[in-house]
């Protein structure tokens, strides 16, 4: 079993900045990409971006590219999500889910979820 946990969500005004940790247990050794989604309240659960554990390539939504940067540290089993230039439609749920395999950018690929945290951007 894979356990993943986000933290970092919050209120912020438009414009501003949030970074996003999502903590994995052990067990996301054997997988080889993490990712992170959205989802809004009644939309369908967006892709936002990947990064694979090997390399650290990543692959962003054409919605926040130039404005999120994701980033992981393997000795501690963490990904990041920067996020800047937040903007009202950022406002979702934030949530971290991990793969085997090739990195994909649909959430039906992906097998492990985190609980969620709620990003909030106020106009």
């Amino acid at each position: 079993q894979v356990h993943l946990v986000e933290s970092g969500g919050g209120l912020v005004q438009a414009g501003g900045s949030l970074r996003l940790s999502c903590a994995a247990s052990e067990r996301t050794f054997s997988r080889h990409v993490m990712a992170w989604f959205r989802q809004a309240p009644g939309k369908e659960r967006e892709f936002v971006t990947f990064i694979t554990w090997s390399s650290g390539s990543t692959y962003y939504a054409d919605s926040v590219k130039g404005r999120f940067t994701a980033s992981r540290d393997n000795a501690k089993n963490t990904v990041y999500l920067q996020m800047n230039s937040l903007k009202p439609e950022d406002t979702a749920v934030y949530y971290c889910a991990t793969k085997g395999g090739v990195p994909t950018t649909s959430y039906r690929n992906y097998e492990y979820w985190g609980q969620g945290t709620q990003v909030t951007v106020s106009s």
